[in-house]
């Protein structure tokens, strides 16, 4: 029996169908490892460009010390969604789950252009800066908590619940990672 060619698998399109919302895009992403690790690669490179150049601004300890702390933080949602998908037996799932959260990351810093050209406009039309502002992180944070949450409905194949509970604790961890070593270092200063 002969099988006609397989589908390439895309990123871009990928990125193309969840950002709105097509289940079918989960699918242009690869389920294995390698996949997993090239999703982080650009995740990782822009964080290293800036601790190289912080080396020379900001002296060796801060950059390390920064740097280190944006890994944990690009990893804490791997780890904290890995452990959700064992509890709720969806290991099988994860690792294309976990390709497609990271590589979908990128639209966030898309839709934000989007949203700046007509703020932009309304700037200038009168609008206050803060308000624009505020709207701006607004819609980014809804959009971003939604994407998650579909993401993880879809990809893990969770309940709407299930997949809610995924992103408050992958959400409140990362913050955790984010904000407790400066709470720690600004109590102890």
């Amino acid at each position: 029996m002969r099988r006609g060619p397989v589908p390439r698998r895309s990123v871009l399109v990928g990125l193309w169908l969840v950002a709105r919302g097509k289940a079918a895009g989960i699918a242009c992403f690869g389920g294995d490892a390698q996949s997993f690790l090239s999703s982080l690669a650009p995740l990782v490179a822009f964080p290293l460009v800036g601790a190289a150049a912080g080396l020379f601004t900001e002296g060796p300890g801060r950059a390390l010390t920064d740097l280190a702390m944006t890994i944990c933080a690009l990893l804490t949602p791997a780890v904290v969604s890995y452990e959700l998908a064992r509890v709720w037996k969806r290991t099988d799932a994860w690792l294309r789950f976990a390709t497609a959260f990271n590589w979908c990351e990128w639209i966030l810093p898309i839709l934000a252009c989007l949203i700046l050209v007509p703020l932009s406009v309304a700037i200038t039309l009168g609008m206050t800066e803060d308000a624009a502002s505020l709207i701006l992180l607004g819609s980014l944070g809804c959009y971003g908590l939604w994407l998650h949450w579909f993401l993880a409905r879809n990809a893990l194949s969770l309940s709407r619940i299930q997949a809610a509970t995924l992103v408050f604790l992958v959400n409140l961890a990362t913050v955790a990672v984010v904000v407790g070593p400066r709470l720690l270092v600004h109590g102890l200063a």
